[in-house]
């Protein structure tokens, strides 16, 4: 996967954040906002884990060419 895969996948995920954040914002049913709080928690170590892999393959890209 390339970098811009990993930005591109990471743009998508944050997407899903925001689209779960706005759930949360309209739920009233606490048992639902639980339920969309432990997605969120997923979704971010998901991001997380792409942001690190573009880091990762930047350097990698960038260490090539030197």
């Amino acid at each position: 996967m390339s970098t811009e895969d990993s930005l591109r996948r990471a743009e998508e995920l944050l997407t899903k954040v925001e689209q779960a954040r706005a759930r949360l914002d309209s739920t009233q049913d606490p048992e639902a906002a639980l339920d969309v709080l432990a997605e969120l928690a997923e979704l971010a170590k998901e991001v997380e884990g792409e942001i690190q892999r573009a880091k990762r393959e930047a350097e990698a890209e960038a260490d090539a060419q030197r």
